[in-house]
């Protein structure tokens, strides 16, 4: 299950509002690769909507089948808040209804971090979906651990 715990207006390439639902998967536990601690966290990503912003309200909270998902994508740095770390980072996450092998919706973590700042202006393809090739690579690597 995934639930809706946020929402943003966000603009599209032909510079229309839209409204994007942040999505929050489930708890994980994780080990550090460079440390080896384990550490507690949740994916996230966002995903277009048709809402209007009072609906869009309402719906945080609300939760979908399905799961958030780790998806291969091009290679893009990453600068870790606390530490000030530069990482290069080639994956980003995405929506998977249950039943479903289709993707929905972004989210680079440095994207999803900053989704919690006002200043955020994200571009998400105004249909939210995912090519056909990121989704090939997705379901490639399903079974990589996030890190």
């Amino acid at each position: 299950m995934v639930t809706v715990s946020s929402y943003k207006v966000r603009q599209n390439k032909s510079g229309e509002s839209f409204i994007a639902l942040e999505l929050t998967g489930s708890l994980e536990i994780v080990q550090s690769q460079n440390t080896g601690n384990l550490y507690a966290t949740v994916r996230r990503c966002s995903m277009p909507s048709t809402f209007d912003e009072g609906i869009a309200k309402v719906m945080i909270g609300s939760q979908l089948e399905g799961e958030i998902v780790r998806v291969a994508s091009d290679p893009y740095e990453y600068t870790n808040k606390r530490t000030g770390e530069v990482l290069t980072l080639a994956y980003s996450y995405a929506y998977r209804p249950k039943g479903s092998m289709e993707l929905i919706g972004t989210g680079k973590v440095e994207d999803l971090e900053e989704s919690v700042a006002e200043s955020q202006n994200v571009k998400v393809p105004a249909n939210g979906k995912l090519s056909k090739a990121t989704q090939k690579k997705a379901m490639d690597n399903l079974n990589t651990p996030a890190k």
